[in-house]
């Protein structure tokens, strides 16, 4: 291939500029106007503006020097003579007019010599002669008005290209090249002035190599295209390339100068830049169809129709060109196409290349000249929808042996006309649609697609995520990079079970859907994306994919990410071919940047597991402390005494708003039993009677009136209190009169709420609270507390007629116990009864001592 043959680009002005040699690490700083890098083997003086040759900058070490696009005018025998071990030399493009005879007696070793485009008017035999080791020189477009070589050329016998000649050699001699007839060359190429003036035959006869080029005009001298490939005939090329062929003229004779074509056996024949017509590519083609060259490239051509052409029927139309490749690239006009206007010149190529030809259509009947294509490239034109498919052209049968057909970078709207075009090729296996605008869901419905088809390349077209199900679901190869693609349809992946590998970078998805899946995904490109999360699940349904390539998207560095980066690069299932350096954290902000190999959460962070136990086990170690601290510091107690406290503080309040205070005898009435008087008269009667606001209470010792019926005492004084309290004990349980104070009670509750009066009995304690006495001596101030609550306020009550608050509490004792004697032995029958009604509610009651409300 001529685009491989890097050494005849030297006969093509402005192409011969050598990149700048690749920077590398290990460079050696030295002053001076070149970068000495490559542990001192390598110099880079490209394009520095240098008038001469810094020859003191460069070390002994140097093996390659590019002086290329300077201003070097001579090279002296001192400029490189300190390097021996010189392999590399450009000096190219500069304006080197003289070169000493002894400039390379020192540089035995070099192999590659540049002095292309320079003003030599001598070829420079005798500073060559040293260089045996020679094997590229270009020393061509340089101002020699001949191009004969030197007796010297011959002892150059490892020389493999060379490249000579310059726009004032008017023309070739037979005795030009003969130092080279021993010699096997890779390349050879000569450059003659736009105005040949003679041309001996036989001047390139001894020439042998596999790459020929020419750059040399004919339009004043045409016959010695004739003699040129009479020299050539006979021999086998990889590649001949003629350049500016006619430079200025369209060739207007009648002489057939490709004639010589027919005997030339090359692989490819390559016609670059010039004039072309109907009449002169007809007369190559007619050549071409009985010679033995394979392929041929018309580029940059400039192409025009022959006015004086006459179309003769089927006796001028190229019928019979057997090429496997023909490549038409940059022509000026799309008429070079059809000049014959039957396109039978296409009928048997194998492969064919039309790019930037500019044509915008297909007519019908070229589809039907083009049998034998197996691959088309007809990318980089401006072809539309309703030109490339036309509806009233017949299609079947077209196309019987394509197989790979481009139509990159053209104006393509509709995959549906796409599918309409090809469904008829019967063998076609690849397609590539890509740089166009196809994708639009209007334009994507109804697609029929050939079976065969197993390549399908559409990247940097504007797909929406509808339109995927127009694509063809046989294809083992898509690739949809660059296609706007902002979710993905995985409806269309579920019927493509033959996929095999999905190209996705650069679209815009936001994320990645759990169910998609696709059994026969071996690999994955989801690069510069925009979803940031990404999990183990993510393909779990895919269990053939051994590839992903995900970087550069916004990641959120989660637990979800890390676990799966860690599952794929320890079990090595999914190789990620980006990893690590396209991977960077984008959320959270204390992350931006952040390389996400180096985000290493805790395992407590992210096993989920593990924060259930250490939450549970946590809970439950609180619970316990709280409970034991509860049983340390009685703190159900304290918290149920303050309770009780508020509530009745509250029940105060309520009864306050009711006006019912203030309308008793006392605060409250006290029944207990004889066993706990001691308990009542030191610490209950002092503490509630003490106080700077006193409270009024009734105590059967003290306050009954003497000489009444003891049943009325008690009806009548827990009438006149506002609460009764009931010291509760086992000796309470026991009294009988503590019964009937009980019972009375009960029956005065009745009427009236249940804040007055609190029963400690078994069918009440779900709706009535009691007040327990405290054994420690820490607790019992909050006993008094509760107490008060429940009281309430110590209000000023009414004086009742039975007041008896003068008389000795001894005295009054006594007669009230007696009186309860007398009164047990006259009423033993009911007291009877009230104890059977309540002697099994207060059974179970032991609380030592205990105080009801």
């Amino acid at each position: 291939m001529i685009w491989k043959w890097i050494y005849l680009t030297a006969l093509l002005p402005g192409a011969l500029t050598s990149p700048t040699p690749p920077s590398r690490p290990n460079t050696t700083a030295v002053e001076g106007p070149c970068r000495i890098y490559n542990s001192g083997r390598s110099a880079d003086c490209l394009g520095r503006q240098l008038e001469s040759v810094p020859w003191t900058q460069f070390p002994p070490t140097l093996e390659e020097i590019d002086l290329s696009s300077n201003k070097l005018q001579a090279i002296l025998a001192n400029d490189f003579l300190r390097l021996p071990r010189l392999r590399v030399l450009l000096l190219k493009f500069n304006n080197i007019s003289h070169i000493d005879s002894e400039a390379f007696k020192n540089n035995k070793l070099l192999e590659h010599l540049d002095i292309f485009n320079n003003s030599l008017r001598e070829i420079p035999a005798t500073a060559l002669t040293p260089l045996l080791n020679l094997k590229q020189l270009m020393m061509s477009n340089n101002l020699y008005e001949h191009a004969t070589l030197d007796e010297s050329f011959s002892k150059l016998v490892h020389l493999k290209v060379l490249s000579m000649g310059g726009p004032l050699v008017m023309g070739l001699k037979k005795a030009d090249f003969q130092p080279l007839k021993n010699m096997r060359l890779h390349g050879f190429a000569i450059k003659c002035s736009s105005n040949l003036s003679y041309y001996e035959p036989g001047s390139l006869e001894v020439v042998q190599t596999m790459q020929m080029g020419f750059d040399m005009a004919l339009d004043q001298r045409s016959v010695a295209l004739h003699h040129m490939l009479r020299d050539l005939a006979n021999k086998t090329f990889s590649v001949i390339q003629f350049r500016n062929l006619f430079e200025f003229t369209y060739y207007m004779g009648t002489d057939d100068i490709f004639q010589g074509l027919r005997y030339v056996t090359a692989q490819q024949l390559v016609f670059h830049r010039g004039k072309f017509n109907e009449n002169l590519l007809r007369m190559a083609l007619m050549n071409l169809e009985v010679a033995p060259i394979r392929n041929l490239r018309l580029q940059y051509i400039d192409f025009a129709r022959s006015p004086t052409f006459i179309d003769n029927g089927g006796d001028s139309s190229i019928t019979d060109l057997a090429l496997d490749e023909l490549d038409l690239w940059y022509i000026s006009n799309p008429d070079v196409l059809r000049f014959d206007w039957r396109f039978t010149w296409f009928n048997k190529i194998k492969h064919l290349s039309i790019q930037y030809v500019n044509f915008n259509s297909v007519p019908c009947d070229a589809w039907a000249e083009m049998a034998a294509v197996e691959i088309m490239d007809i990318s980089n034109n401006r072809l539309q929808d309703d030109y490339i498919f036309n509806q009233r052209c017949q299609y079947k049968g077209a196309m019987p042996n394509l197989h790979t057909f481009t139509l990159s970078t053209n104006d393509l709207t509709s995959l549906r006309d796409l599918s309409f075009l090809t469904r008829e090729f019967q063998k076609l296996q690849e397609l590539d649609v890509s740089n166009n605008r196809l994708g639009a869901a209007g334009k994507s419905r109804d697609c029929v697609w050939q079976k065969s088809i197993t390549r399908f390349i559409a990247h940097h077209n504007r797909f929406e995520s509808e339109s995927l199900r127009c694509l063809p679901t046989t294809v083992q190869y898509l690739d949809l990079s660059h296609c706007d693609l902002d979710q993905l349809d995985i409806t269309y992946f579920e019927k493509a079970n033959s996929l095999k590998e999905l190209l996705l970078s650069g679209n815009k998805i936001k994320f990645i859907p759990f169910q998609w899946g696709s059994p026969s995904l071996q690999s994955l490109a989801l690069d510069g994306n925009s979803f940031g999360v990404i999990s183990k699940a993510s393909f779990r349904d895919m269990p053939r994919l051994s590839h992903l390539r995900a970087g550069n998207n916004p990641f959120h560095c989660t637990c979800e990410l890390h676990a799966f980066v860690e599952d794929t690069t320890s079990k090595g299932k999914i190789n990620l071919t980006d990893w690590p350096e396209n991977y960077k954290c984008y959320h959270p902000e204390a992350f931006l940047n952040t390389v996400v190999s180096k985000y290493l959460p805790g395992r407590v962070a992210c096993d989920i597991r593990l924060v259930i136990i250490i939450c549970v086990a946590t809970t439950m170690l609180v619970i316990f402390i709280l409970m034991l601290m509860c049983y340390m510091f009685d703190l159900p107690w304290y918290t149920k005494a303050t309770f009780q406290i508020i509530r009745a503080k509250y029940r105060a309040h309520k009864e306050k708003a009711a006006g019912e205070a203030g309308s008793f005898t006392y605060h409250a009435f006290i029944s207990y039993s004889h066993s706990d008087a001691d308990w009542v008269r030191d610490q209950l009667l002092p503490c509630l009677e003490s106080d700077k606001n006193p409270y009024r209470l009734c105590i059967h010792e003290r306050d009954f009136m003497p000489g009444r019926w003891i049943i009325d005492n008690i009806i009548d004084n827990i009438e006149s209190s506002r609460k009764v309290i009931f010291v509760l004990s086992r000796h309470f349980v026991n009294s009988e009169w503590c019964n009937y104070e009980l019972y009375f009670a009960q029956q005065r509750a009745m009427g009236k709420t249940f804040n007055d009066v609190i029963l400690v009995l078994k069918k009440m304690l779900s709706t009535k609270t009691y007040l327990e006495w405290p054994q420690q001596v820490s607790q019992q101030p909050f006993f008094w507390a509760q107490l008060k609550s429940v009281l309430g306020k110590p209000t000023v009550t009414r004086e009742g007629r039975h007041s008896v608050r003068s008389i000795a509490s001894s005295v009054i004792g006594s007669e009230v116990v007696d009186r309860k004697a007398e009164e047990a032995q006259l009423n033993a029958e009911p007291k009877n009864k009230i104890n059977k009604m309540n002697n099994y509610e207060l059974s179970n009651q032991t609380h030592i001592p205990a105080v009801a409300f």
